[in-house]
Formats: structure tokens, sequence, C-alpha cells
């Protein structure tokens, strides 16, 4: 094995992979460079100070290669949490020890790291055998008769109050991730500029204390248009969200309440370092109008050197980026703390996206934990025979291993901040990843292996410390080992319909796992409506893309569909209901169904058609009836009496 090779290997760089076909595919010699390039760039330790995994439940001696009779402790910070002596040249943990890092200090060996995880992740605390529903909806096309032409955070707590009404255990949310608010084209949620901090655009102006009004603001007539379209008009929602949030300001800064300005600075002190570079992002990147790495010398580390110069030359700049995640958070938290009020078990669903735009907050924010110029991606496969691009950059898996999971841990905390559950999308990722290096093909990726074990401790943890569900989406072809893993863990499967099927037949209720959730669509595949009408693939050709079946593939789908649900006792000889699908689905021992309120109303368009830009509006349609019409819809009426006759609702 050359120089090369043997570094690849031990950045676990993977130097082929099997194509869809069952065929090897070499890895080519650049890539393997500049990949090697990519995950050694930073100073990230290449030999990482030993990190040592102890699960309770499950562990049952930790080899340290100590001699016997040496003494041990685990400390965190400077408290001794647990000590002893090496015996049979390892040591137990004892069950008392809450799970967490720790520092691992040993006679005769270096100090060392010591991740003490549960058995597993959180698993709902009401029952094992208790089934729920959730409502998912994407957040930005709900329309109001109140809201700015984007669904808000008070759309929000209006739909925790009408799920607890209908019997569902929740809210299913899009990715609420920070974008580019000032680029009306990166819509997609699962692009974010960060992945720690949130949306501005799902605050409620009208809802901040600050905010004069909308005749004092100026801006009624630009909000009174905005309520009126079909599709989310992101750069004017842009627009006017933001000049009500710089009057907030403005106002905030001159004075206001004394409770609201410690309620401001405790929320500063505790997001710490990580918000001050979120908002000095903010302000350079509107300073250089660049990306980050062509930005001047000075500006492109985030060093305390350089943050502490921006806040003395532009402290009032920053102080709006704050102020306006503050916002943010004080509202999420109120939706979260309705949920609560309300007995709703999980809350708020939401999503994690896979990974981050490389010329964001995160990426610059974090360069030793981020893999520089490489983006994720897919091999070529039967429906993409050219592979997938994504244009997200990902954690280092060296670099995780060297800060013993900790950016994998902040990322978690971040989401779990006012979640009963989170999805990970991409869940295979903890596993490996397909990176591609700038300016090549996907066809010249390569997979990379990342910490899987160390992760899953880091996502039980978490999970448990926070009382918060951990999904896993598992769509693909994925080794069946690692579901299992992935189920030992306590990470839930994530079930789609359209896919579960046995060749063409679609399986039975009782054929779904147990704990998962469970769906008819993804927002990445046809709604409901959509699906038996063929409205996707008719769509798919108009914009010149192949959509992977005919109209007689389709029309033998539907059969088959029907026949499934006939088997259950459901559905007519003619076009089947969706209501009919709720209950089939609602009869799968899936310990989650989540219903989209898309579907519910008929919707034809799904959110987003992957592969397009332009081509189609993704991420922009807006629901076809207002937020306070649902609770009387005959549509959700009848989801709701189905679910409830099923026993789901809570």
């Amino acid at each position: 094995m050359d120089e090369l090779a043997q570094r690849a290997a031990g950045l676990g760089i993977e130097r082929d992979y099997a194509d869809a076909r069952g065929m090897r595919r070499a890895v080519p010699p650049e890539t393997l460079r500049r990949l090697v390039e990519a995950l050694a760039a930073g100073g990230v330790p290449t030999s990482p100070a030993s990190t040592y995994l102890w699960r309770h439940g499950r562990s049952t001696r930790l080899a340290v290669g100590a001699a016997d009779g040496a003494r041990w402790r685990v400390l965190s910070g400077e408290d001794e949490i647990a000590r002893g002596a090496i015996s049979g040249g390892g040591l137990c943990v004892p069950d008392a020890t809450p799970p967490g890092l720790y520092r691992l200090e040993a006679e005769g060996l270096a100090t060392a790291r010591l991740l003490v995880a549960p058995e597993t992740a959180y698993q709902l605390d009401d029952g094992a055998g208790t089934r729920v529903w959730a409502l998912a909806v994407q957040l930005y096309a709900v329309r109001s008769r109140r809201n700015w032409g984007h669904g808000d955070f008070t759309d929000l707590a209006a739909l925790v109050r009408l799920a607890a009404d209908v019997g569902a255990s929740g809210i299913g949310l899009n990715p609420l991730h920070a974008l580019f608010d000032d680029r009306p084209d990166h819509a997609s949620p699962y692009a974010p500029n960060s992945r720690l901090f949130l949306n501005p655009l799902y605050i409620d102006p009208e809802a901040v204390p600050e905010f004069p009004g909308l005749k004092e603001s100026g801006l009624a007539a630009a909000v009174e248009r905005l309520r009126g379209t079909d599709e989310v008009d992101y750069q004017a929602v842009a627009a006017a969200k933001g000049a009500a949030l710089r009057l907030a300001f403005d106002r905030f800064r001159r004075g206001g309440d004394a409770r609201r300005h410690a309620a401001f600075a405790a929320f500063c002190a505790e997001r710490g370092e990580a918000l001050t570079r979120f908002a000095a992002f903010e302000v350079l990147r509107r300073r250089f109008h660049d990306v980050w790495w062509n930005w001047p010398a000075e500006w492109r580390q985030p060093t305390p050197a350089a943050l502490a110069r921006l806040r003395a030359e532009a402290g009032d700049a920053l102080a709006y980026y704050e102020y306006v995640q503050w916002l943010a958070d004080e509202q999420l938290a109120a939706c979260r703390q309705a949920a609560q009020a309300r007995g709703l078990p999980i809350g708020l669903y939401v999503d994690l996206a896979v990974g981050v735009e490389p010329g964001g907050a995160d990426a610059w924010s974090a360069q030793e934990s981020i893999v520089p110029r490489v983006e994720v991606g897919a091999p070529p496969d039967l429906l993409n025979t050219a592979g997938q691009a994504w244009g997200l950059a990902a954690f280092n898996p060296r670099a995780l291993e060297a800060e013993a999971f900790a950016p994998f841990a902040t990322l978690l905390r971040a989401a779990m901040r006012h979640a009963g559950a989170i999805r990970l999308d991409h869940v295979l990722g903890l596993n490996r990843l397909f990176l591609i290096p700038f300016g090549l093909g996907p066809q010249d990726g390569a997979y990379v292996r990342y910490p899987l074990q160390g992760l899953l401790a880091t996502a039980a943890i978490e999970s448990a410390r926070r009382r918060c569900l951990v999904i896993g989406e598992d769509l693909g072809t994925v080794p069946e080992e690692l579901r299992d893993i992935l189920a030992d863990w306590g990470i839930w499967s994530y079930l789609v319909m359209l896919f579960e099927r046995d060749g063409a037949r679609f399986k039975h209720p009782h054929e779904y796992r147990r704990n998962a959730v469970v769906t008819f669509s993804t927002h990445d595949l046809p709604s409901f409506a959509g699906w038996v009408s063929g409205h996707d693939l008719r769509v798919k050709r108009a914009i010149g893309l192949d959509p992977g079946e005919s109209e007689a593939d389709r029309e033998r789908a539907l059969n088959r569909l029907r026949d499934a649900l006939q088997r259950s006792g459901l559905g007519r000889d003619g076009m089947p209901q969706f209501v009919d699908i709720v209950r089939f689905l609602a009869r799968t021992p899936s310990r989650l169904l989540v219903v989209a309120l898309d579907d519910i109303l008929g919707v034809l368009d799904q959110p987003n058609v992957p592969g397009t830009l332009h081509e189609h509006p993704n991420w922009r349609r807006r629901l076809p009836a207002a937020l306070e019409e649902l609770a009387d819809d005959g549509r959700m009426r009848a989801v709701a009496a189905a679910l409830r006759e099923e026993g789901r609702s809570v």
C-alpha cells in the first residue's frame, strides 16, 4: 500500500465502493489526495487523546491497559465522580454515574476522556405500548389571517392548540435552522446557514413587545399584500420583517423594560461565544458580500481578538443579530410551553439537516470541526445515474474524535432545546458519508467512515438528559445491521408507506417496526393527492425530469395499494381515500404516526422536487386553507375521528 493509500485508510476514507448495480468502483487518486488534505486540515490531531465509552446496562469492564492495583478516578471538572482500583486490566464505572463526558485519570496512564452513556436514548415515558400521532406541517407554508405571508411562531402556537384539540401528540416541523434571509433563492430549510440558531422569518413581529405596530411602522400595506400571495415571497417577507425588527431593536436599545433587558443578557450569556460568532458572521457577510474564505485575512478566522475588535467597532450591529435570535428563541419557547401546558406527549418534533452551507455561519465559526472544500452527496444509482451533490459541508470525523464528540453534542443540544423529538436527516451519515471534493462530480466521490458508536452514545446522552426522542431518517439502501445498531441504541426508524413494499406488494400493517415513525410520504416525494392522480409524473416531465416510472407503472402501484387497503378491510373499488391511508397506518405497531397537513387538505404539489432549483417553486407554496379554518374543516375532522377510533388519540 502506497503512502497516499495508507493516509487515506488512517483517516477512514474507503478506496472503493459498490454501486447500485453491485459493481465495485475504485476511488480516483485525485479524490483520495484531496480528501486526505481536507480531513487533515486545520491541525486536527491524527492521534487524539483516547476517549473510552461506558454504556450503562451493556458494558461490563473497561479495558484501559493499566496494571492491576493502579488507582483510577473519574472527574467532572475538579469534582470527583467515582474512584477505584484496576482489576483484571480494567475498571467498572459505578451504576450511579450520570451519563456525560468526564476526565479519566489512572496511575501509569495518560489522562483520557470517558463517555458514559445510558443504555438507550429516551423512549417516551408514557408506557411502552402507547401509539400516538402528530400533525406535520411546513411551517413557512402556513396561511393565516394575521401572519405576514410566511408561517410564524404565533401560528405554531395555534397549531399546538389545534393538535391538542384533535388528539395529536405534537406538531412535526421542517428544520427551523437559520438560513440566508436576504437570499430568496436559498429557501431550502435543509441547506442552513447555521444549525445552531433559528430562522428569523419565523418571528411574529406583532408579538414583540418593542414593535410599535403595523400602522406606526408604515408596513401595513406591504403586509396586506404578502397575506394574499399563494407563494412565499421570501425577499419581500425578509424586507418587511427586517424593517419591523430593526424598529423593535431601536426601541429596545434606547430603553424598554428592565426585565426584558435582563432576560436578553441572560440569553446572550447562556448561548455564549457561539452566539457572538453567529452575530459576527451576519455582520461580516453583509460587509464583504463574498464567501468567508475570500474575506480580508484578519476576518477569515473568528479569533477572540477579531471578535473583540468587531464588538468595539460594530457593537450595535452585533447586538441586533443577538436580539433577533433572542426573540426567535423566546417565541419558540412559548410554543413548547403551550404544548406542555396542554399535556402533549411530544410537543414539537423538528428536523435536523445533515449538513450546512460551506459558506455559512457554522462553517466559518467552527472551521476546525467542518471538512473544508468538500460537499456531501450520493454516488450514482439507478434513479440518479449522475449521482448527487447536495452542496452541504459535514463534520470532520477526526475532529469529532479529537474533541470527544463535543461539536455533535452542541448541535444536538441546539436542536433539542425546545423539542420533544428530533429527526436526524440521512442518519446513515453517523456511520459513513459520501464526500465529494469541490470541483469534482459525484462519480468521483468517496465514502468516509464516521465514529458511529461515539456519535450514538452522544445522541443517547443528550436525548436522555432532555427527554427528547431521536428518529433516524434511514431511507434508501441501508445495511440491516446498521438499522439493528440504531434500534439497539433506541434511535427510532423512519418508515414511509410509499417505500414499505415487499417487491410490488405494499406491506401489511403488522410488518412495520414498532419503535418507528410511520408516514405516507415525505417533503421530497409526492403528496397523497399528487401520487394517486399522477400529478407528480406530469410535473416532472414538464420540467424535463425523468419521473422514474410510467403511468402504467403508477396504475399497477395504485392497484397494489387498493389490494393492501382491502386486505385490511379498508377502501373501495374506486380511488383510494386519504382517510383510509390514515386508518391503515394507524393500525401499524409503529409508535408514532405522522400525518401531513398537506395530505389532509388534498394539496397536489410536493414541497420540494429534488434536482430542481428554478424549474419548480420548491419550499414556496402556501397552504390552500387558512389556519383559522382548520378546526372546522371536514377533512381535518374526518382524520381526527378516524385516529380516535383506531386508538391513536392522546
